[in-house]
C-alpha cells in the first residue's frame, strides 16, 4: 500500500495537516485527503509508486478557485501530500505451476515472499493445489490483465512444462522491470530457447539478463532440492550477495 498523507496547506483546503489516505493495488483506499479533484490525482500518483516500486515522493497541488470549490473548499489553496510505500513484500511471480513451480511458491512463502504463480492449466493454477500464495490461470497473453506491472521488488523463475512456452514466457517480459529473473533448463533448453527468441527479434541483451539455469550450483535433483538452489539465489540477489563468489566457492 502507499500511505498518503498532507504534510504542507495554505489558504483554503478541503483536509487539513496530518489527514491521510492509505492506497493500495487496484486503487481500492481507506481514509481521504480531501475528495474530489486532489485526490483523484494523488490515487494516480500513488498507483505509480506500487507500480515502478518507488519509495517514497511529495505531490503538491495548487487548487483554483473552482476545483477548490469542488473539493469542498471555500475557495483556492495549496497542498503538500507525502506518499511512501509501506508495508511491501518482495513479490515472487513463478510461471508454472508444475512440481518444481509448487515447490518454489512454498519455499518462497516461507521466506516472506507474497507469491503469484501462473500456469494455463487449471488443475494445476489453483489455490487447492497451491495455498501460499496467489494462482492466475488464463493464456498466456492475458497474464498482465490480472497481474500488476512488475516493479523493483519482483523476482520471476520460469518454469513451464515446456521450452516453446517458457520462450514464449521470456519474450513476454522483455523490456519490463524486475529485481531478478531465472529460468529453469539444460544448456541444451538454454540454446533452443535464445536461438527460438532471436529469431523473433528479442533482444540480446533481454535474453542475457535471464538467471539461466536458475539456481545456485548444488546438484539439485527433486523439485524440493532445486525450489532450494532457486530460491537460494534469489535470496542472494536480494540481499546485494556477491553471486560470482558464491558460485565459485560451490563449484571448487
Amino acid at each position: 500500500a502507499v500511505l498518503c498523507m498532507v504534510v504542507e496547506e495554505s489558504g483554503s483546503t478541503p483536509r487539513s495537516m496530518g489527514s491521510s489516505m492509505l492506497v493500495f493495488p487496484g486503487g481500492k483506499i481507506e481514509g481521504t485527503v480531501g475528495g474530489g479533484i486532489t485526490e483523484h490525482r494523488v490515487i494516480e500518483k500513488a498507483l505509480e509508486l506500487l507500480g515502478k516500486g518507488t519509495g517514497s515522493m511529495m505531490y503538491r497541488e495548487t487548487l483554483s478557485a473552482t476545483e477548490a470549490a469542488l473539493d469542498g473548499a471555500a475557495c483556492g489553496g495549496s497542498m503538500g501530500i507525502y506518499l511512501e510505500v509501506i508495508g511491501r513484500k518482495r513479490e515472487l511471480v513463478i510461471f508454472g505451476a508444475g512440481h518444481v513451480g509448487k515447490a518454489i511458491a512454498r519455499l518462497g512463502d516461507m521466506t516472506g515472499f507474497a507469491v503469484t504463480i501462473w500456469d494455463e492449466r487449471a488443475e494445476f493454477a489453483n489455490e487447492e493445489n497451491i495455498p501460499w500464495g496467489r494462482t492466475v490461470c488464463c493464456p498466456l497473453e492475458n497474464f498482465f490483465d490480472h497481474v500488476a506491472p512488475f516493479h523493483g521488488d519482483t523476482y520471476v523463475i520460469i518454469v513451464t512444462r515446456g521450452h516453446v512456452l517458457d520462450a514464449d514466457v521470456v519474450k513476454l517480459v522483455e523490456g519490463m522491470t524486475a529485481a531478478y529473473m531465472g529460468m529453469i533448463g539444460s544448456r541444451k533448453k538454454i540454446a533452443f530457447v535464445r536461438e527460438r527468441l532471436l529469431g523473433q527479434g528479442v533482444s540480446a541483451g533481454h535474453i542475457d539478463r535471464i538467471y539461466q539455469p536458475v539456481g545456485l550450483p548444488i546438484r539439485a535433483e527433486t523439485p524440493e532440492e532445486i525450489a532450494v538452489s532457486a530460491m537460494a539465489e534469489i535470496i542472494a540477489v536480494a540481499r546485494g550477495a556477491d553471486l560470482p563468489a558464491l558460485r565459485s566457492s560451490l563449484t571448487q
